[in-house]
């Protein structure tokens, strides 16, 4: 009974005749059948290029702003003049789909386990005179 209901499914998505009963009535080849009714798709080639207008900098400092639609990161650099006073300039903001922003953390979550693995921990406290000590933002 079951092998006419998969063979009329098997029909209706082009594969006749592709499941038949064994010895004991069961659907034979049924699960073989599956993997060719529903072939994984294969993944695409993904080429990386640089525009024009790409450019690298550097940032010590990176403040996060999140609204409904987006992640905003605002990537700037800090200086201090004293350890009574930082200062930051900001020089880029990157956009993000919430999707985008766990992929990144995802990535980096990944890579900086690699990289305390290789080096070490990572202490996120500033150790150097120029910079007050304190939570880092």
């Amino acid at each position: 009974m079951i092998y006419r209901a998969a063979n009329r499914i098997a029909r209706l998505l082009g594969k006749w005749n592709a499941i038949r009963p064994d010895r004991n009535g069961r659907a034979e080849g049924w699960r073989d059948n599956l993997s060719t009714m529903n072939p994984t798709p294969q993944q695409p080639q993904i080429n990386v290029t640089q525009s024009p207008e790409f450019r690298e900098s550097y940032a010590n400092s990176v403040q996060v702003r999140v609204s409904v639609w987006d992640f905003q990161l605002v990537f700037g650099l800090a200086s201090s003049e004293s350890p009574e006073q930082v200062t930051i300039k900001n020089h880029d903001a990157v956009y993000l789909s919430p999707q985008q922003a766990k992929a990144l953390w995802n990535v980096l979550g990944q890579n900086l386990a690699q990289y305390e693995q290789a080096f070490g921990p990572l202490v996120l406290e500033p150790q150097t005179h120029g910079f007050p000590q304190g939570p880092v933002h």
